[in-house]
């Protein structure tokens, strides 16, 4: 603008660049790109939605997918006993006193087996996270 007078125009610039007309307007596209926008715009008919409420969040599921995939290594490690236990326990939702009439054993014995399995799962699963 100052050696020229005036604005340069597409042709002015790819000739002092060196470069194409076409990389002139794909340079001029890409710098429209740096211009902010408020996440407060209004982006709907009625103004009620804003760009921010378009954004995503953290998503807690991903955490519990993990687990969930890293849990089925964890129960494979119990012994059947314990494996039986805890599926009646928590798929089956069945008491301590249900679950000890089904395996034949004391509800006692029952709630040490299942603190017992929960311990090993828990510490197996943090030894996976570490």
């Amino acid at each position: 603008t100052h050696t020229l007078g005036r604005s340069p125009t597409v042709a002015d610039i790819s000739v002092h660049l060196g470069v194409t007309e076409e990389e002139v307007l794909e340079g001029l596209e890409g710098a429209r790109a740096y211009n902010a926008t408020s996440l407060s715009t209004p982006i709907s008919a009625d103004g009620t939605t804003e760009l921010g409420d378009t954004l995503g969040g953290e998503d807690h599921e991903f955490e519990l997918a993990e687990t969930r995939v890293a849990l089925g290594p964890a129960l494979a490690m119990l012994d059947d006993r314990e494996q039986k236990i805890l599926t009646l326990r928590f798929y089956g939702n069945l008491t301590q006193s249900q679950i000890a009439d089904q395996v034949g054993i004391s509800q006692m014995h029952v709630s040490r087996l299942l603190t017992k399995a929960l311990t090993k799962l828990r510490t197996h699963l943090a030894g996976d996270t570490i």
